[in-house]
């Protein structure tokens, strides 16, 4: 029974798993997605939202402690400066994970984690691009009346005003 265990230790040592997720950590923050093992994508997730957690706040102590945990000064560099400006207003959910297929030799349920404000598909910038509709085929039907109608109600709007012109001219005279 599980009662009480909240770590998955993913059946390695604890140095060899605090390792592991270190590395994985640092390509999350460098390729912002990675794909892994489900498992190994949930684990990972509970190590790397803390620490960019703490990456929102730039002081020397944050900056030490999250260094401890991931040992590499290009990837504090990068989470400090670029990921913590991202996800400066975000109040945590910094990363998604995607289920995929499973792996071909061993049948284990793959996973896609990514930083979601790293994703092109889910931004801003696709919806906009989806507003302007572009067809190859003529005008539709539907379209084709209304176009009469207006056509119709500006000749009815032209037709009375130069008829109040003519009946005026002939009184003057």
């Amino acid at each position: 029974m599980r009662h009480g265990k909240k770590v998955n230790h993913l059946g390695r040592t604890d140095s060899h798993r605090k390792a592991m997720l270190a590395n994985m950590a640092t390509s999350l923050i460098k390729a912002k997605r990675i794909t892994t093992t489900l498992a190994k994508a949930k684990a990972l997730r509970t190590y790397v939202e803390p620490l960019i957690t703490k990456a929102k706040n730039d002081t020397t102590h944050s900056r030490r402690t999250v260094f401890s945990y991931l040992q590499d000064k290009e990837v504090i560099t990068i989470l400090f400066r670029e990921v913590a400006e991202k996800v400066a207003n975000r109040p945590g959910g910094y990363t998604r994970i995607i289920k995929l297929n499973n792996r071909q030799g061993d049948n284990a349920e793959m996973a896609l984690i990514e930083l979601v404000d790293y994703n092109t598909v889910y931004g801003k910038d696709v919806e906009v691009k989806e507003e302007k509709k572009t067809t190859r085929r003529g005008r539709s039907k539907a379209a084709a009346p209304k176009a009469t109608e207006a056509k119709a109600e500006v000749v009815e709007e032209v037709a009375p005003a130069e008829e109040a012109p003519a009946t005026e001219e002939p009184k003057g005279e």
